[in-house]
């Protein structure tokens, strides 16, 4: 059996090696295309000179980068791109231009005042746009990475700003369609001939006044923001910038009527309150859209010459019915005769304002030409923009399909002027009014309360052995500080954030600090008296005074306050790098936080569930990573393997190393009693003693283990509702070697390991049962790859280590493919896999190896290979026997009831290992519920339950593309629904559920990386790899 098994993992893969690289049919090399090095280079010297006009200094750099990387690129042909040579080529010319523009010395170019050369140049010359790029740049900065370092050194990564780029890029695909919708609906086009264009395509006409909109838009994110600023600031600017057209485009050019649109909400007496109804349209803060106002007027005054003048004094038909109270307004300003000089001012000031070698040219996104934007999904931060050209705003998923108070169409109105407000049926959520509804939960609910601990967190910060109330706000203030800095500008380059801190004005991050102080402090509070009534005491001195515990709750609540902003230059895990914290000791907290914050939006649940995938999923395997110091006391057995690759965590820095370095002002108080050396006081904040030395002291208090048998373990693992409950906080946080305080004679380590082991199962089995769906896989192949996972974990769990539980996931299947005698390659595999929400193509790309002294084929030291080569190489040779007794563990279940099977997948190799059951999964939402029609049932948001309660609710549900007449009573619409699923004849009228593909909705779970369904494994391999969706 063992030898069967063995020839069947080598033969099977000798045949897909050579399309192993990309997963791709075999792609032609340039070489073999009768293309030298010589030929290239000489093609590449052409672009930069004749294409780009390059000056001598850039090309050469460009030519120094391009010849050093070009093996390279001989070498990975196929795993860019289609792989088609041609194309390859055109990327990676891209790529080195982009790095040498963006990396080079270019000092003396911008005191000279000469421009040079911004993305969209460099793309348009390689004809490629920017969607692509983004998604293949990744590629290229992992394989050459080693080059760049050697010629721009070892900060590359952080001056190239890639990542920054391209959330930059999402927002402002985001906020351009916001502002296009936007300005739609409020104004007919540029020229009196034209028809009400609220919904012409994306690719339609640009008139003037829109154009003049977007230019001082960018002016202002110039001039008065900065150059990454977070996506609700710039959504102010630009409902500040609709103000102003509002204001100032000529009557003509309007589609509302000030006096008969419900649009205008908010009145007074002396008429309608122009700005608190944007605001209310919008959920903008009133008080920061009038100071953004204030910038934008000052903006004209400066940049345009134009005088201003108060609202009040002005006598025209433009204010008529509007309070100009607090207005601003200026004379001809969008005239006819001085429309097109204005618009040329604001061009030629953002040209001069941009002089930034590799810099996006944001007016793209206002052009009639916007190919060089590309079509596609891509991922920026806690978003994702969607291809422009499959109408994103008229196909959404069935839960956003209810009428929202975020969009202006939201109330309907008896149109004077052909007004189109209010008279579509479908209205949907976006990125921005999502963001902004989100803003609105921090404004009302977070800001109100007191930035200092108060009434029962009090009580509870003063039970313990010592009153801790100085310790905790010192700490608060230092963390949230170097999270926020509010001094010294831009005299420091913040690690893992390139000037950061830079980018932030100081009232800006005041107000983020204090909303992230005060959501801590309500948290806190809540969690203490859940752990009071465990613990059926108000003495929580053992959590209170946990350093960890509290840099983990103070990240938590920051990354919550950025991720509603979405900012761009504190992106997520820049909060874990501030605190000292791992990704494991924030996996700690993430589902607690949630359960004692009742309020927390939907979208920051999600954020956090998105986060904590990550954390599971690679981030807590890491180098580096706390999980290990854990590990090591709770399997003493692995201490030789983690030693080895050096996993350990280092010791927290102090928060007065911390405090010192970035000049943060502690206000007096007092310092902590802990503060010289965190690492010296485990008992307070979860560290071993000495991180770094062999755990051989753990021995001693340990009997060393081959097994996890904790019935901690035992109750997660059978426990799969989201409710289940946890152990106490404190064992979380306690130092790895003590006896847990639940008892049962377990260590602190081993309770944290089981409920993460727990968590990486249960992770697990969702990507095994969703990528088995699209395998079309039985339920017994599906149980037999979620039973060899499983015994991985517990018994082979450093395959694990540095590693993407993916990679080990994907192998799983073809293993079990293999023993099950299953026709399935591993190309089908990854074809589907690329399907799944959370792929990214260096998952099977770029798998990490340390190559053990007995490898076979006599290679030393660390690499990235595929994940075919890991398979043969690493995998194989440790999973075997597993494997072996998983396929006699499946023939014992052919003849005997698995009740009669015994086994411990913690133990030893059993003889007979029973196939576990799958666990049962929550109902992923929305839920098919019919097998002939596309009808979906999605669990109702708590957002709608106001509307619901409401005796003037007409509609109390909505479906995917209505139902068969708008405000039906329920049980109208659902017998309208009833009828048509039970009817075998077509019903007339527009009740048609077919509408919407399965595809658009598996979309709403999460961004995939298609717009089709998995092909069969038949068609898989027919068609040819060129035709597959691109990586995303």
């Amino acid at each position: 059996m063992v030898d069967r098994v063995g020839l069947m993992a080598k033969t099977g893969l000798s045949g897909l090696v050579p399309c192993v690289s990309g997963m791709d049919d075999v792609k032609p090399s340039i070489s073999s295309c009768s293309d030298d090095g010589d030929a290239l280079e000489a093609r590449f010297a052409n672009l930069c000179k004749s294409g780009l006009a390059l000056d001598e200094s850039t090309t050469r750099q460009a030519m120094v980068l391009f010849r050093e990387s070009k093996h390279i690129l001989l070498a990975n042909i196929s795993t860019i791109g289609s792989g088609t040579p041609g194309e390859v080529e055109r990327y990676w010319s891209a790529f080195v231009l982009y790095c040498v523009t963006r990396l080079g010395q270019s000092k003396g170019r911008k005191e000279s005042g000469q421009h040079g050369v911004s993305l969209c140049q460099i793309l348009r010359a390689s004809k490629l746009n920017i969607v692509d790029f983004f998604k293949e740049m990744p590629q290229f900065s992992l394989k050459a990475g080693y080059i760049l370092s050697g010629l721009y050194g070892s900060d590359w990564e952080k001056r190239l700003e890639l990542k920054e780029l391209q959330v930059n890029f999402v927002h402002l695909s985001a906020l351009s369609r916001h502002y296009r919708r936007a300005y739609q609906e409020l104004f007919l086009r540029g020229d009196s001939s034209s028809q009400p264009s609220g919904f012409s395509s994306n690719t339609g006409y640009i008139s003037d006044f829109h154009r003049f909109g977007w230019l001082l838009f960018l002016a202002l994110r110039v001039h008065t923001f900065s150059r990454f600023r977070d996506l609700v600031t710039c959504t102010n600017g630009l409902v500040s910038i609709l103000a102003i057209l509002i204001l100032h485009v000529p009557i003509k050019f309007r589609n509302f009527n000030v006096t008969n649109s419900r649009l205008f909400g908010k009145k007074t007496e002396k008429g309608v309150d122009l700005l608190a109804s944007l605001c209310d349209i919008y959920h903008t803060s009133e008080d920061e859209l009038k100071i953004t106002l204030d910038k934008t007027n000052k903006l004209i005054v400066d940049i345009l010459n134009k005088n201003p003048c108060p609202a009040l004094e002005c006598k025209t038909q433009n204010l008529d019915c509007f309070n100009t109270d607090g207005l601003t307004f200026f004379e001809g300003l969008l005239e006819d005769d001085s429309l097109q000089s204005i618009l040329h001012i604001l061009e030629k000031d953002y040209d001069d304002a941009i002089n930034t070698i590799g810099e996006l040219d944001e007016r793209v996104f206002c052009s009639d030409d916007d190919s060089v934007l590309g079509t596609g999904s891509l991922s920026g931060g806690a978003i994702n923009i969607s291809s422009r050209k499959s109408k994103p705003d008229m196909i959404t998923s069935p839960e956003k399909t209810i009428k929202s108070p975020t969009s202006i169409m939201q109330s309907p109105t008896s149109s004077v002027n052909g007004n189109l407000l209010g008279n579509s049926k479908m209205v949907f959520d976006t990125p921005v009014s999502t963001a902004m509804t989100t803003a609105k939960w921090l404004r009302n609910i977070i800001s109100p309360l007191p930035s200092k601990p108060d009434g029962e967190l009090r009580r509870f910060l003063s039970s313990c052995d010592k009153d801790v109330t100085n310790d905790i706000i010192r700490r608060a203030n230092i963390m949230l500080g170097a999270i926020f800095p509010v001094s010294s500008f831009g005299e420091r380059c913040v690690p893992g954030n390139l000037q950061g801190a830079s980018l932030m004005d100081s009232i800006w991050a005041e107000q983020r600090k204090l909303e992230a102080l005060k959501l801590y402090y309500r948290v806190l509070e809540a969690m203490c008296r859940a752990e009071s009534q465990k613990l059926n005491g108000n003495n929580l001195t053992s959590l209170l005074t946990n350093e960890r515990f509290h840099r983990c709750m103070l990240a938590c609540s920051a990354e919550l306050v950025l991720a509603t902003h979405k900012t761009v230059t504190m992106m997520f895990p820049a909060v874990l790098e501030r605190t000292g914290i791992t990704a494991f000791d924030l996996s700690k907290v993430i589902e607690s936080f949630v359960r004692h914050e009742e309020t927390l939006p939907r979208e920051l649940k999600r954020h956090l569930n998105s986060l904590e995938e990550r954390l599971l999923e690679s981030m807590a395997w890491e180098k580096g990573s706390s999980m290990y110091n854990s590990l090591i006391v709770a399997r003493p057995s692995l201490s030789a393997d983690i030693n080895r690759g050096g996993l350990l965590a280092e010791p927290m820095l102090s928060l007065d190393a911390i405090s010192t370095y970035y000049s943060i002002p502690t206000g007096g108080l007092p310092p902590l009693p802990f503060h010289k050396r965190c690492e010296n006081f485990s008992d307070l904040n979860g560290d071993a003693p000495s991180p770094k030395k062999q755990c051989t002291e753990y021995r001693n208090v340990l009997v060393e283990r081959s097994s996890f048998t904790s019935p901690i373990k035992d109750r997660t693992l059978a426990t799969n509702s989201p409710k289940s409950k946890l152990p106490p906080l404190q064992s979380a946080f306690a130092s790895p070697t003590r006896p847990s305080p639940s008892g049962g004679g377990e260590t602190c380590a081993e309770i944290s390991i089981n409920v993460f082991f727990s968590k990486i199962v249960k992770l697990s089995a969702i990507r095994i049962r969703s990528l088995c769906e699209r395998l079309q896989l039985s339920q017994e192949a599906q149980e037999r790859v979620y039973c060899l996972i499983q015994q991985i974990l517990s018994q082979k769990t450093s395959l694990f280590f540095n590693r993407h539980i993916d990679q080990i996931i994907l192998c799983s299947f073809y293993g079990v493919a293999k023993i099950s005698h299953i026709d399935l390659t591993f190309k089908e595999i990854i074809y589907n896999y690329r399907k799944q929400p959370q792929c990214k193509p260096q998952v099977f790309r770029s798998v990490f190896i340390n190559w053990p002294s007995t490898s076979r084929n006599g290679k030393k030291g660390q690499e990235h290979v595929d994940i075919i080569t890991f398979y043969n190489e690493i995998f194989i040779p440790s999973v075997k026997p597993l494997l072996v007794e998983l396929g006699s563990a499946a023939g014992h279940s052919n003849s005997e009831r698995p009740s009669e099977v015994t086994s411990n997948i913690d133990g030893p190799i059993p003889g007979s290992p029973q196939l576990s059951r799958f666990p049962n999964l929550p109902d992923m939402s929305p839920k098919k519920v019919s097998a002939s029609h596309n009808v979906y049932v999605s669990p109702l948001r708590s957002s709608k339950m106001d509307a619901l309660l409401s005796p003037s609710s007409k509609s109390y549900y909505a479906c995917v593309g209505e139902s068969t007449h708008a405000y039906q009573s329920p049980s109208k619409d659902l017998s309208a629904i009833n009828n048509r699923l039970n009817s075998s004849r077509k019903i007339s009228g527009r009740l048609n559920f077919d509408m919407v593909s399965d595809s658009v909705v598996a979309g709403s779970l999460g961004p995939h990386n298609s717009n089709s369904d998995s092909p069969s494994a038949a068609a898989v391999l027919k068609n040819p790899v060129k035709c597959e969706p691109p990586d995303f």
